[in-house]
């Protein structure tokens, strides 16, 4: 029996983590571990300094699937799962379906791809799935059966050690979507804006606010442009982020003038004691 955790950043109540635990049910055992609220761009982060609580969760899904809501992050969800809040050894972890795509640099934010990346530190392989679209009504349906497949191949397969997907479902019908690119990331362009507003008793607050990131739909290959032509864009991406072609750049900075302070400003012990 294939144990599948299931796991995402919007909340153990949103619709389209039901899409995608009860989907996972046609490949095997499902455990879905998920933070009690939403968590949506909350990174990568993880819990050290307070403790965690998982609730038995069940009423929310099938019978068959066994589920807990935690207080936490939603790496945190993975890694407490897979040390032993459940007992049973993941086979793989899955998240999602996050309302909204993780394009580009979203990456660096996303809940959603943390659930992911967790879980290939800890040498599972993950696969982190998103649909193109915020909206309270969105229909799941066609990423959930599609996730199904992409998750059957990642078990058929394997995946290279601390390597995870990052899977975007554009808004479409099963039918209208295209096929699947493998692609690279793309650049996303944030239009953030800072809203500040003051409190009944004068004391300023502020909202980070802003019209959707958009990217350049045209760079053929990437995430952005997939789902932008109407394709499932498969991106893998892994915990190992050194740039390899800056080290040479780097290393010849003047650093050892950085770091050495010339004889003349160098007072020796006894005449700091003096």
């Amino acid at each position: 029996m294939v144990n599948i955790l299931v796991s995402n950043d919007d909340g153990i109540f949103a619709p389209g983590l039901y899409a995608l635990a009860t989907a996972m049910l046609d490949l095997g055992q499902v455990w879905v571990v998920a933070p009690e609220n939403n968590q949506s761009a909350s990174g990568h982060r993880k819990t050290l300094t307070r403790p965690l609580r998982a609730v038995p969760t069940f009423q929310v899904f099938p019978p068959e699937i066994k589920a807990f809501a935690v207080d936490g992050a939603p790496s945190d969800c993975t890694a407490i799962a897979v040390m032993g809040l459940i007992e049973e050894k993941m086979d793989i972890v899955v998240s999602g379906i996050n309302s909204g795509a993780n394009l580009g640099q979203d990456l660096t934010y996303s809940g959603t791809v943390s659930v992911a990346l967790e879980a290939a530190i800890f040498g599972l392989p993950a696969i982190a799935f998103s649909l193109d679209s915020r909206s309270p009504d969105s229909d799941y349906s066609a990423g959930a059966e599609l996730a199904k497949g992409i998750t059957k191949e990642v078990l058929r397969h394997g995946l290279p050690y601390h390597t995870c997907l990052n899977v975007n479902f554009p808004n479409r019908k099963l039918d209208q979507i295209k096929g699947i690119q493998i692609t690279t990331q793309g650049v996303r362009d944030y239009r953030d804006v800072l809203d500040k507003r003051i409190d009944p008793f004068g004391r300023p607050y502020y909202w980070i606010g802003g019209v959707e990131p958009s990217g350049d739909v045209k760079a053929e290959g990437t995430d952005i442009w997939a789902v932008y032509e109407g394709f499932v864009s498969i991106t893998p991406i892994h915990v190992y982020m050194t740039r390899h072609d800056f080290i040479a750049p780097l290393a010849a900075w003047k650093w050892r003038d950085q770091t050495v302070a010339p004889k003349s400003d160098v007072t020796s012990p006894s005449e700091t004691e003096s």
